[in-house]
């Protein structure tokens, strides 16, 4: 009989164990069902009302805690993706204005050049140079256009090797030796006589440092100065090219390698109808796994630094 009682008692409290044990995981269940309802509420009026909120809530549950900074992550990459949506808007439309104004402006002078020809034939030869010049300029405005267009649709492929970058730099001073003579530029130039060696593309680099220097030679006229200084320090090499031109104030200083970036102050031809030459020396060193910084103090010195990986081997 005593056995009896207590089997019947054993049972009844696996029975009332088991009860607990359901309305537990009922209660669970109901509870976790309830801040999942919650986490959806919260998306959809973040979704709807495009903030910039994140979801917020207490819980003890890991799982949950795990899926909330999920959620947040990408809520946060969604923004990234509609800000940076935005800014290829504006750009496309302000490029799009700048190629109407720097095709259109060449364009009008070659067509004035063309009727004073028409006018006085005396002076053909004067007019046809300056209808060439004026050609020549729109051509390499085109070149640049197509050749940007190819590097951010990742239609340029960048065949990499190992490269002495001392003789490309030498190379490229000496590509200009007869124009900075021409232009009385003065001319300081410091490569080492130990050969550097990087993981490059030649092609790449020639067009990285033909843009810069075409660079300080068009908007550094002023100061007459070149200097090209390579470095080598620790993993790393760094190309200054350097002149004591009008520079560009601290303001503009991000922004000149934008695609076809122009101030409003007109007075400093630095920036304005800089084109594109810039954006290519940018986006080619980007690839070539380094970057260009520019630095200035106008009047008295403007460095853009190329900085790109040392090779060991």
């Amino acid at each position: 009989m005593n056995n009896e009682i207590i089997l019947f008692f054993l049972c009844i409290c696996i029975a009332v164990l088991i009860c607990i044990v359901v309305y537990q995981q009922f209660v669970f269940r109901r509870g976790i069902q309830k801040q999942l309802k919650e986490i959806s509420q919260k998306l959809e009026k973040i979704q709807d009302t495009d903030s910039d909120e994140n979801i917020m809530m207490f819980t003890d549950e890991q799982a949950l805690m795990e899926l909330l900074v999920q959620i947040n992550r990408l809520l946060e990459n969604q923004r990234k993706m509609k800000v940076d949506y935005r800014r290829s808007q504006i750009s496309a439309k302000k490029m799009l204005s700048n190629i109407s104004h720097d095709i259109k402006t060449p364009m009008t002078v070659i067509l004035g050049y063309l009727e004073i020809m028409r006018i006085n034939g005396d002076k053909e030869d004067e007019m046809l140079l300056k209808v060439e010049q004026k050609a020549k300029r729109v051509m390499e405005l085109i070149n640049q256009f197509f050749t940007l267009a190819k590097l951010e649709a990742g239609d340029m492929e960048l065949e990499i090797s190992r490269i002495n970058i001392c003789e490309v730099c030498r190379e490229n001073i000496l590509d200009f030796y007869e124009l900075l003579k021409q232009k009385e530029f003065q001319v300081e130039v410091k490569i080492p006589e130990e050969a550097v060696f990087i993981m490059g593309n030649k092609e790449a680099l020639h067009r990285i440092l033909y843009n810069l220097i075409s660079n300080v030679i068009r908007y550094g006229l002023d100061g007459r100065y070149l200097g090209l200084v390579l470095r080598s320090v620790k993993n790393d090499v760094y190309i200054d090219v350097i002149d004591k031109g009008k520079g560009v104030e601290k303001e503009f200083a991000g922004n000149v390698f934008e695609r076809l970036f122009t101030m409003e102050d007109s007075r400093n031809r630095r920036i304005q109808g800089n084109g594109l030459g810039l954006t290519i020396a940018q986006t080619l060193a980007q690839q070539l796994g380094g970057e260009i910084v520019l630095e200035s103090e106008p009047n008295v010195k403007t460095t853009f630094t190329v900085k790109l990986h040392k090779c060991f081997f």
